[in-house]
């Protein structure tokens, strides 16, 4: 007994050692993201919360499952300064598209008409030539990108160039492209029909996009020529010139000056009909948000049902702007950054699996579709060995994954401290939803027909769940600190202990351990100090194992240490 209190206050005492072999480093294929709807963050400005005269409340949480809810960059850059997101590790903030939305709502639940639908997410574009007001102005968006620039943070936004927006009861009357003597903006359940003809006589109208811009809706199977959701369909594939849509030009001019808060002179400047195709003027506009601020990465939507050859085109542009923007800015710590801009798209049938086609257009990964998100922790370390082994036969595509989503609530909620350790300790780039280090609660709507809009609840400020938030933070800031968790080789030392080496830098892994049970860890560890960086306790390897004595939830975190 007392031989063993003397182990335990040695092991207590030796707690101020650090690693001998500490290597940071950034690189994307270790990346951790923080995926954020910025309208349900954090409300940093309530003045903007009702922009475009956009309704917010029709009096339940189920009818506001799509309305505007607050959140904003004044609110995102607050939360960067208070550290948040070095707090949890992060490399990478991925927010929701920037560009002016919608002013109106399309029907919930499509047929249904269960609740108003507006652009909250970002993915409802009407101009891409200006910023959406209910997410802030050009300076504050300006001022959070410096800040997490500054943090060594890269951002990265989405780019969705298969579709534009739906037309609204609201923009047909603001900006005139459709005959509305009897419409008004107010929804109601028993509007559906209506809206439906509007949707279907819109592609009538030529003030709004022309059929030289958009397909019109039919039957077919063929993702590159389908009307997805019933979104208006860009034409892609046409390589001819058109002019702008009448209704944005009218739009330009009668705002005038007024916006320039929302937008910035050099993009002005491109308001004008150009020899473009619809996809090159989508694709000039998306890059010049990289030449202006310096964006480091972009998620592209529905990549299947995209012309492939327009991917290239938004890539190489995307890189050009961004080494523009790099060259511009040679005191911004960013400009010194040197890898080029990352592309990763959501792809209906994506894994972990190298997609040479997709590699050729400017692609590093797709969004993995297939991680496992039970938490069961005493199969995780095959699926890691999976993942590193791709990884080491494929070394410019990597994994790229995710325990919840806008469109999935997969994880486990009821394991989510397990769910973390087996995600954030995954090889490659990992992907955390907002909230989801909180245990973020899904609201009512779900009990709607389109219960998917539930997974995107607001971030509650006020009712954090501390425990799993502390979790996340051990596992994010140990994963940002050893490169070889996220890009290492491993080698699986039993079914729940692994070890991963980078270079200079090498890790244990041990998942469930048990007080007093020896751990295996490397031969050439023997003869180490070892800590387990999850509760700061050490002790010396022999043998090829070390013993714990201290409780450490479900998983030790192994390195060598030094004083």
């Amino acid at each position: 007994m007392f031989v063993l209190l003397c182990i335990c206050l040695v092991s207590l005492c030796l707690t101020s050692c650090t690693s001998s072999k500490k290597v940071e480093s950034f690189a994307w294929n270790k990346a951790t993201i923080y995926f954020v709807l910025t309208d349900r963050f954090c409300n940093g400005d309530t003045t903007n919360d009702h922009s475009y005269n956009r309704r917010t409340d029709y009096g339940s949480e189920r009818l506001n499952a799509s309305t505007f809810h607050g959140g904003d960059y004044v609110g995102l850059l607050h939360k960067a300064q208070d550290g948040y997101f070095k707090d949890l590790g992060v490399d990478v903030v991925w927010l929701t598209d920037p560009y002016e939305q919608i002013h109106g709502w399309t029907t919930g639940s499509g047929i249904v008409n269960d609740f108003p639908h507006y652009g909250y997410h970002g993915y409802y574009p009407l101009d891409y030539t200006e910023m959406d007001k209910n997410f802030g102005t050009i300076a504050e968006f300006r001022a959070l990108i410096h800040e997490l620039h500054a943090q060594g943070i890269r951002v990265m936004l989405g780019a969705n160039i298969n579709d534009v927006g739906y037309p609204t009861f609201a923009d047909a009357i603001e900006w005139g492209y459709a005959p509305t003597d009897s419409w008004d903006s107010e929804w109601s359940p028993e509007r559906g029909e209506e809206y439906f003809q509007l949707l279907n006589d819109v592609y009538d109208y030529p003030d709004w996009f022309t059929t030289a811009w958009l397909r019109r809706p039919h039957d077919t199977t063929d993702p590159l020529q389908t009307t997805l959701y019933g979104l208006p369909d860009v034409l892609t594939e046409n390589t001819h010139t058109v002019n702008l849509p009448t209704f944005w030009l009218r739009k330009w001019e009668q705002e005038g000056d007024n916006n320039d808060a929302w937008t910035w002179s050099e993009m002005k400047a491109l308001r004008k009909n150009m020899p473009l195709s619809p996809s090159e003027y989508q694709i000039l506009y998306i890059s010049a948000w990289v030449r202006e601020f310096g964006i480091d990465g972009y998620r592209c939507d529905v990549v299947e049902y995209v012309h492939p050859f327009r991917w290239k085109q938004l890539y190489d542009s995307c890189n050009v702007a961004l080494q523009d923007w790099r060259h511009n800015h040679p005191n911004d710590p960013a400009s010194q950054w040197t890898e080029p801009i990352y592309f990763t798209g959501d792809h209906e049938e994506a894994f972990i699996t190298r997609l040479p086609e997709y590699e050729a257009l400017g692609f590093a990964s797709m969004v993995n579709m297939f991680f496992p998100k039970d938490g069961n922790l005493s199969t995780i370390t095959a699926v890691w060995q999976q993942y590193a082994d791709s990884m080491k036969q494929w070394d410019t595509w990597m994994p790229f994954s995710y325990l919840n989503n806008a469109y999935f609530r997969d994880a486990a909620m009821d394991r989510m401290e397990d769910c973390a350790t087996s995600f954030l300790l995954a090889p490659g780039a990992v992907q955390i939803f907002y909230g989801d280090e909180v245990a973020r609660e899904m609201s009512d709507a779900r009990y709607n027909v389109d219960a998917a809009q539930a997974f995107r609840s607001d971030y509650d400020w006020n009712n954090t769940n501390t425990q799993l938030l502390q979790h996340y933070q051990r596992l994010g800031q140990w994963r940002h600190r050893h490169p070889a968790v996220g890009a290492g080789l491993q080698i699986t030392l039993d079914s729940i202990t692994c070890y991963r080496t980078l270079d200079a830098d090498e890790v244990v892994i041990a998942l469930m351990p048990k007080t007093g049970v020896k751990i295996k860890v490397p031969d050439s560890w023997n003869g180490h100090l070892v800590k387990n960086a999850y509760t700061n306790e050490i002790q010396k390897a022999q043998s090829g194992t070390i013993t714990l004595i201290q409780p450490s939830a479900n998983v030790a975190l192994l390195e060598i240490c030094e004083y």
